[in-house]
């Protein structure tokens, strides 16, 4: 099986430096298609990789071709690629918004898996959405769940749907965690302490946190109710949450972020 990676960005790299390690590929170089000369120069000094800048020259060796250009890029590059494809190869879209219905019209093929990655695939714990077109197999949607578990972990899911709704998850949700992390590192600064205390105050809590609550099969609610007695510290911060409405604030954010995904698509 040959791998192509469109697009050398952050996500395209992450996924490419991950699967490169799948047994599946049976150490195959992965095909990447960048268009940076001095890019292409860096990617072709690493082993497992063969960068190319002409389409000609890899997108006819492809059985799978992830899309990860940026969506504004799409169009341009479906134009582009358009001659080149075959209906036998199959095109897994990292892009956030354009609909597999789009990529199949635009590309004229009938074998398209949209996903919706997130930033932690960086670091082996990313979560992947995905969902297939009619024209993918159950053995090939294996293969491509295997590629994805490189990553870290995937769900497939129903429809395009889930897709935008996993946006507003898990796909922003990183930021969410940074954006709350960032606000208890400015209140440890303000209560006086160090910059380097404040960070490792705040990063060693959270990653405390969810050490144990995947332990347990406690809820946070429940969790929360262990750790916020009456009358104490803990019941005195989510008190003032629950009165300055975190919770709903923070669900008005994700569903912020999935309806922006609808918008994206319906753009497309």
């Amino acid at each position: 099986m040959k791998l192509l990676v469109i697009g050398a960005g952050n996500m395209g790299l992450t996924y490419a430096e991950a699967m490169s390690k799948s047994k599946l590929l049976k150490d195959k170089k992965i095909m990447i298609l960048e268009n940076t000369d001095e890019k292409i120069e860096s990617l072709n000094k690493i082993p497992h990789f063969e960068a190319f800048k002409d389409p000609k020259d890899c997108i006819p060796q492809a059985d799978l071709i992830f899309l990860a250009v940026k969506p504004y890029h799409a169009d341009d590059l479906f134009s582009k690629i358009l001659p080149l494809v075959t209906k036998e190869q199959i095109v897994v879209s990292l892009m956030a918004g354009v609909t597999i219905n789009h990529i199949k019209t635009a590309l004229k093929l009938d074998k398209v898996v949209r996903t919706m990655p997130n930033l932690p695939a960086k670091v082996g714990k990313g979560l992947t959405s995905y969902t297939a077109s009619e024209g993918v197999s159950k053995e090939e949607l294996l293969t491509i769940e295997n590629l994805l578990n490189t990553t870290g972990k995937s769900i497939q899911v129903s429809n395009e749907n889930f897709i935008d709704a996993s946006t507003g998850i898990s796909g922003s949700g990183p930021a969410y965690v940074f954006y709350f992390m960032q606000s208890m590192m400015e209140a440890a600064l303000q209560m006086g302490f160090s910059e380097e205390n404040s960070k490792t105050l705040v990063t060693q809590t959270f990653t405390g946190a969810i050490d144990l609550f995947n332990q347990d099969n406690i809820s946070p609610n429940d969790w929360i109710e262990r750790v916020a007695s009456k009358g104490g510290t803990t019941r005195a911060a989510i008190d003032s949450m629950d009165n300055n409405n975190v919770n709903e604030l923070i669900k008005e954010a994700a569903f912020a972020a999935f309806n922006r995904a609808i918008e994206l698509g319906k753009d497309k």
